[in-house]
């Protein structure tokens, strides 16, 4: 309360009807005091000295307020407060949604730049009732600073959000921070420990401390993670002595993640961790007073994957005794919890069993009574019993839509005698089932692993009829009535097919012909197939950036001969802009770029539709048009680029005199042929495995993920089957060759060397160097910037590599396929392709032991991931090296072809698809990144240095350039015909 009578500023206590005169302003004051309202501290400015005497006097009968005796408290806050404060404090939920890793949907809406759109996943989660919401954008093509930056701006100004605390969530620092300077109240870091020792970890805590948020503190130290209860405190206790000792950090800003770890796992050293976890949570609070405690619950039941009634009883009674221990919050998936009380009693007698470490026997027990439990749950048997006494339409639309080939030619040969004709029954009760499971498709109630196995139902089906159609054929000649005819195909030089192969089968479970041509197709294969079945539509697919080229090649190929079919142009690397910009133009017929295989059969539909296609072709010309007009405009307003002089200015400078350069063991190359698979296994990221399926989210949560997450448990039970088969039959082989060799950069360039004595050369990698203008404090990026240079006279290294696990992928597949089996041959590519990226991390731990800096990591699976490993191994076609003609280099100095059977096509993709190779970077602060685009004075210098022509150098690296390159005879348009194009 403040009293300004000679300030000229109205006094607060005139709101009551009190004057400004000193006597009553001291009456006023003697009300509150009289309370106990009141407690005078500091000095009154301007007031005037009958004011003071008149309150002195009033007052001086009136001891100040009792200061009560608060219990410290956690205070976390966006516009309000959320407060733990002794045991009467609610459990804390934290929202992950707003987690690219963890919601397909919000990481879609990321990256199509949808950011006001992202804003309502945030605001959903706090209307279901988060206490605060996790914020993360770890994504290797995000630019993960800029997006939490972005996101958290727009975040403060949407109040119903930004009421509740944000959990800043990255494994990258620089994106820590970039969320923090955003943030408002007291947000919460995740995380930081001690793996990397005192050093960083106290750097770290101290500018969070700066920042005024919390911290989460993982229980990892130097020695790796704790699973021990003495671990787990012993690493808390060490934590909270630096912080609050040393850094002075208050201890209610604490937050120990104490490792939640898998049980009923049948390994004897996994028995107690439930019970380690339970006790440390209770010594941690009683040794670090006033530090919360925090942990993945999920993680407990993970033994118990796709059985969700015992994995909800496990959650509910691992949190009953963990929060009487003193849990304060976790992430939990409150869809997986049942009420403690209301779980079955011989249930919950087995469960706590094996949570509390009763008894020996007690995973044996559970598992026993775990599948019956679920069974009789779930009812599934009557459920069974129940679909095969209906009628035999709703029988096979049953079969279709769960996927069910059990009964599939009993029903289909029951429903043929039925129907006057085999054809009936295919437009008839299939076409029907087939309907029904598009419909969910698309309203996003099936997800597409469960439409390829309606699909291979379909197929099933279909091939038990063919004898009677072709019989009936015979009979009475007709055709059946198909939507439409695709031509499909993998363009000349590529060889990826699993996107294409899944738009085939979704197109033809929708009634569409599909003429499929496989992979590394020429051109005039596709169009010459196209003419001969009078295909209503062409479809290409491509996962490498020349790919890009090829199809505008295809495009102006069929300008020149004059065809008028719509062209779908789809895969990883293509988009709407290099569609509208590059090869809509080439072509004066529609062009459409299609997303995903989900998108697949609305667009098929409506080009062939009378009634839809006008509708559809307008929208698809204004949203060709705008990607033109939005990329011609950022050209215009882009800052003009470095000139490659200046950019090498800017560059990376490491500190290469104090630098100690690590000394491989050996160098040279090694082969390493027939690798066992089962070592390989160890290494896979299940994450991309998912992604196949159009299944977005991370590995193991998607598991548990609310609306997708028992589709995801079936899906990863039949790859981890498949898997298990491929090992156990050796159905693949494995083959790679890597190397070390001394090294030193010659400006963007790096020299191999045959010694360490540098005594012949023995090849050139040439590198690209970002050009855009960007802050005098951040590096004009570049690979060659992390060797050391030749003129230092010290030596480095650099590694090569080459991996594939696809040899007897073909095989696999057509073993399948003869079944029309599509899912399990899909799967077989993915899970070939995990395998090949797996193998390339076993590598390259390999490699850095022989450099010997690795011999000393302690690394989960989780952190390879997340490459917390020094060191990169950037590859030839990605956006820190995107010029795919490096990759000859790589295979005639590591001998590759000839040692691993591993091969290029002329668009330099590798054969068999599932492979993948690179270099090895050794400097701690390598990093990988984006080139960007360059200028034309870069593309010469490179082209001088490569000894390639410059509109070679333009063809592959055309993404990239910054101008529009001058071109004869491929049909591309100029900057001014494509942006007048419709």
């Amino acid at each position: 309360l403040h009293c300004y009578p000679n300030a000229g500023l109205p006094n607060p206590l005139s709101e009551t009807g009190y004057d400004e005169t000193p006597e009553d302003t001291a009456n006023a004051l003697e009300v509150m005091a009289q309370e106990g309202l009141l407690n005078l501290a500091g000095g009154c400015c301007g007031t005037t000295p009958e004011h003071i005497a008149a309150i002195v006097g009033k007052l001086k009968p009136y001891a100040p307020r009792e200061i009560p005796d608060l219990e410290p408290a956690s205070c976390f806050s966006g516009l309000e407060p959320f407060t733990l404060k002794g045991k009467d404090s609610p459990f804390m939920m934290i929202g992950e949604r707003t987690n690219v890793t963890g919601s397909p949907r919000f990481r879609k809406l990321i990256k199509n730049d949808d950011f006001e759109s992202a804003l309502a996943v945030g605001q959903q989660q706090v209307e279901n009732g988060a206490n605060a919401i996790d914020v993360n954008f770890d994504e290797g093509l995000l630019d993960s600073e800029a997006c939490m930056a972005q996101f958290l701006n727009l975040v403060a100004a949407e109040p119903d959000i930004a009421k509740v605390p944000v959990m800043v969530d990255s494994s990258k620092w620089t994106v820590i921070e970039a969320g923090l300077k955003c943030t408002q109240g007291k947000s919460i870091v995740n995380s930081i420990s001690l793996k990397e020792g005192e050093e960083k970890f106290l750097e770290q805590a101290k500018l969070i401390q700066r920042y005024g948020a919390a911290v989460v503190v993982m229980a990892f130290d130097e020695e790796g993670q704790a699973a021990t209860k003495d671990d787990k405190v012993r690493i808390a206790e060490r934590s909270y002595k630096l912080l609050t000792e040393k850094l002075g950090i208050d201890p209610t800003d604490i937050i120990f993640d104490l490792n939640i770890l898998t049980v009923g796992t049948g390994m004897e050293e996994h028995a107690n961790y439930a019970v380690d976890f339970i006790e440390a949570v209770r010594e941690v609070k009683q040794r670090c007073p006033y530090a919360r405690t925090s942990g993945g619950v999920s993680n407990i039941s993970f033994s118990f994957r796709g059985n969700n009634p015992v994995r909800e009883a496990m959650h509910s009674a691992f949190l009953h005794h963990a929060i009487q221990a003193g849990l304060d919050m976790a992430i939990v998936n409150a869809g997986m919890l049942e009420v403690y009380d209301n779980i079955d009693k011989e249930l919950l007698e087995k469960v706590e069993d094996v949570l509390l470490n009763r008894r020996e026997d007690a995973t044996e027990r559970l598992i026993e009574f775990a599948e019956d439990y679920k069974a009789k749950s779930e009812g599934k048997e009557k459920e069974t019993q129940k679909w095969r006494e209906d009628t035999v339409e709703n029988r096979l639309e049953h079969a279709l839509v769960k996927g069910i080939v059990d009964y599939i030619e009993h029903d289909t040969e029951e429903a043929r005698q039925k129907y006057p004709k085999p054809l009936d029954v295919i437009e008839g009760p299939l076409m029907s089932g087939m309907n029904v499971v598009g419909d969910l498709f698309g309203e996003g109630k099936m997800f597409l692993p469960q439409v390829v196995k309606s699909a291979r139902v379909m197929k099933k089906s279909v091939a038990y009829l063919m004898p009677f159609m072709e019989e009936e054929k015979r009979k009475n000649p007709e055709k059946n009535q198909t939507q439409g005819r695709m031509v499909l195909a993998t363009v000349k030089g590529d060889v990826h097919d699993i996107g294409k192969n899944i738009v085939n089968v979704v197109l033809a479970c929708n009634n569409w012909e599909i003429t499929d041509l496989g992979v590394m197709t020429p051109c005039e294969e596709i169009l010459e197939t196209a003419k001969k079945q009078n295909a209503n539509v062409i479809g290409l697919s491509g996962l490498i950036t020349p790919s890009l080229d090829e199809m505008v090649n295809v495009a102006s190929e069929m300008q020149k001969q004059g065809f008028e079919v719509p062209l779908l142009i789809g895969g990883a690397t293509t988009s709407v802009a290099h569609t509208a910009v590059k090869i809509a133009p080439a072509y004066d017929h529609p062009v459409v770029h299609v997303l995903d295989a989900s998108r697949a059969v609305g667009v098929c539909s409506s080009l062939i539709s009378e009634g839809d296609r006008d509708r559809f072709l307008n929208e698809n010309a204004e949203k060709l048009q705008k990607a033109r007009d939005q990329h011609y405009q950022k050209q215009k307003d882009k800052k003009p680029l470095l000139s490659i002089e200046e950019a090498r200015e800017r560059g990376f400078k490491a500190d290469w005199e104090d630098y100690e350069i690590p000394v491989p063991e050996e160098t040279g190359v090694k082969v390493y042929q027939d690798f066992p698979l089962e070592e390989i296994a160890e290494y896979i990221d299940w994450s991309p495995f998912f992604h196949t399926w159009e299944m977005r989210g991370r590995f193991p949560r998607i598991l548990e993920d609310e609306k997708k997450g028992e589709e995801a448990r079936k899906l990863y039970d039949d790859g981890k089957k498949l898997l298990d088969r491929i090992i156990s039959e050796k159905l693949l082989k494995a083959h790679a060759v890597a190397g070390l060799f001394p090294a030193n950069r010659l400006g963007d360039d790096v020299e191999l060397y045959t010694d360490p004595e540098r005594s012949s050369v023995l090849t050139t990698f040439h590198f690209v160097r970002q050009q855009m203008d960007k802050p005098k404090d951040q590096p004009n990026w570049c690979l060659s910037d992390f060797i050391a240079p030749k003129s230092l006279g010290k030596v480095d290294y650099i590694g090569g590599f080459a991996v594939s696990t696809g040899f007897g992928i073909d095989a696999l597949c057509e073993e399948f396929e003869k079944d029309h089996d599509d899912y399990h041959s899909i799967m077989a590519k993915a899970l070939a392709d995990r395998l090949a990226e797996a193998f390339a991390e076993l590598m390259h731990k390999r490699i850095r032991d022989i450099w010997g800096f690795g011999k000393d990591e302690n690394f989960s699976n989780e952190d390879l991931i997340r490459e917390k490993y020094q060191g990169i191994r950037p590859a030839a076609g990605y956006p820190a090296c995107p010029d795919h003609t490096e990759k000859p280099i790589l295979w005639d100095l590591l001998d590759v072809e000839p040692q691993t059977g591993i091969k290029l096509t002329e668009s330099y993709a590798m054969w068999p698809g599932a492979a993948v190779s690179g270099l090895y970077l050794s400097h701690p602060s390598s990093k990988y990144f984006g080139v960007g685009k360059i200028g034309k004075d870069q593309v010469e210098d490179y082209a001088e240095r490569k000894g390639m022509s410059v509109e070679e150098i333009e063809r592959w690296l055309s993404p990239n350039l910054g101008y529009e390159p001058q071109r004869q005879g491929r049909g591309e348009p100029s900057a001014e015909k494509a942006a007048s194009a419709k």
